[in-house]
């Protein structure tokens, strides 16, 4: 046996647990890359540089998601379900989107002007550019993930994560060494690591495309619980859109390009703490999807507590240090965003854990008791964000988003009680989670073992 047939064995398989653990990784590595092109961006092109920088990329991501109409998550509850094939699935989906894209992208050319005002005119341009190229791209990408997620492929889902910051970290840095690292730049590098990105990951799973997926005509039996489902789950999507981005369209709207530079450090700094929880969220839905209602609210109920109970032990000593590292690697300049990172950090937290208890909603096919509680932490986040702001500016921004993150949370614990008549101590406690996370720790130490003395038998 080789060392990597040996790997492989220790580090192998497609268990719910194991699945968790390799995307767990992959996001810290992830976070690595994203936080040290934040500090390269940061360092070379000060605040208001990065916040020039930051409204480019952003308009993008916002507005792939809001054309996302549910259909990727669709993708992935329906191929679950077996309601038809991968191809006449994703063809449902190119037919509304790709269409959608490109209506958004002129749409986006014509009103940058108006939504970035207080920005100087060559950024605007860049902005007009790269958005209608990307809007496309980001609709694309976002299937191709549904697509991996849906097929158990997590090693192409995981890559699609890590590549498109890493080919733009090493882009960053060619361009640095040369001297041209400006936001122009900057932008065609991001836009270019994603078009490779999705076209390695196509290529990767051409075994599931067809140019029969763009055919126009499907079965009613296969369009009809598609595109309800979709429907069904793009409130909530639309909702947890607009929690994530408000707070970017107030700062671009009310506040400068240095605080938005100052904003997007800190909040992409306290994103570390739900690398682990965005994992389950990615990796529960599709594992658990078709199970029995039991073992979807066991399983879910679980990965909430461990996970809650893991990061809170994490953020106490993390907070301590925060400070610190924001000027260690980004700068005194950003010294300012300390009481910001800090109430973000503890948002990213308490969100987290709120998203992956929605993941039983969906999976038992209630997508809108989200829709429900996204609302409900929307217009309280939205009110407070002019009331906060005025006052206090950008930590005002956090506090709004901390207090809608606690109404989404407390909205999805009470839900399991009311709709699902499952008792509240079942999902806030088990005192059998501590005795499986040993066991679970336990047999993967065991099966290390056996692995390396099997390989060290046969030399």
């Amino acid at each position: 046996m080789s060392a990597i047939s040996a790997a492989k064995q220790v580090f192998g398989g497609n268990s719910l647990a194991k699945t968790i653990m390799r995307t767990s990784f992959n996001n810290f590595f992830v976070l690595m890359v994203t936080t040290l092109t934040s500090i390269l961006t940061a360092r070379m092109l000060g605040a208001d540089g990065k916040g020039e920088l930051s409204a480019v990329l952003f308009w993008p991501s916002l507005l792939g998601s809001l054309i996302g109409f549910g259909l990727p998550t669709s993708l992935i509850y329906n191929v679950k379900k077996k309601t038809g094939s991968v191809t006449d699935l994703l063809g449902l989906a190119l037919r509304i989107q790709i269409p959608a894209s490109l209506a958004a992208g002129v749409l986006a050319w014509i009103l940058m002007p108006l939504w970035l005002g207080n920005y100087p005119p060559d950024v605007i341009r860049v902005a007009q550019i790269y958005t209608l190229a990307a809007i496309p791209l980001a609709v694309l990408t976002n299937l191709g993930i549904a697509l991996s997620q849906s097929l158990d492929k997590f090693g192409v889902y995981n890559a699609i994560l890590f590549f498109v910051p890493f080919l733009t970290f090493g882009g960053l840095i060619v361009l640095w060494l040369l001297g041209s690292l400006d936001v122009l730049t900057a932008s065609a590098v991001n836009l270019t690591a994603g078009i490779a990105t999705l076209a390695w990951a196509l290529y990767r799973m051409r075994g599931q495309l067809h140019w029969r997926a763009l055919r126009w005509f499907v079965q009613n039996n296969v369009l009809r619980p598609y595109y309800s489902y979709g429907a069904r789950v793009y409130g909530m999507e639309l909702m947890g859109t607009l929690s994530n981005q408000t707070d970017k369209i107030v700062i671009v709207s009310l506040l400068s390009p240095a605080d938005f530079g100052l904003y997007s450090v800190v909040y992409a700094l306290s994103r570390v703490f739900n690398v682990v929880q965005n994992a389950i969220t990615s990796v529960i839905f599709p594992k658990v999807t078709g199970m029995q209602h039991d073992a979807i609210i066991d399983k879910i109920g679980r990965a909430f507590r461990i996970s809650m109970v893991g990061m809170a032990i994490v953020i106490v000593p993390s907070l301590f240090v925060g400070k610190y590292l924001l000027g260690l690697l980004y700068g005194t300049t950003f010294l300012a965003g300390a009481g910001t990172f800090y109430l973000l950090s503890v948002e990213c937290i308490i969100g987290g854990a709120s998203w992956i208890l929605a993941s039983a909603f969906n999976a038992l096919g209630r997508p809108g008791l989200v829709l429900v509680r996204q609302i409900a932490a929307y217009l309280v986040t939205a009110g407070l964000f002019f009331v906060f702001t005025p006052w206090l500016g950008l930590p005002g921004i956090a506090l709004a988003l901390l207090s809608g993150a606690l109404v989404r949370l407390a909205v999805s614990v009470l839900s399991f009680p009311v709709f699902f008549k499952v008792p509240l101590r079942r999902i806030l406690f088990d005192p059998s989670d501590l005795s499986f996370l040993l066991q679970t720790i336990g047999d993967k130490r065991k099966h290390r073992k056996e692995e390396v003395h099997e390989y060290a038998s046969h030399g």
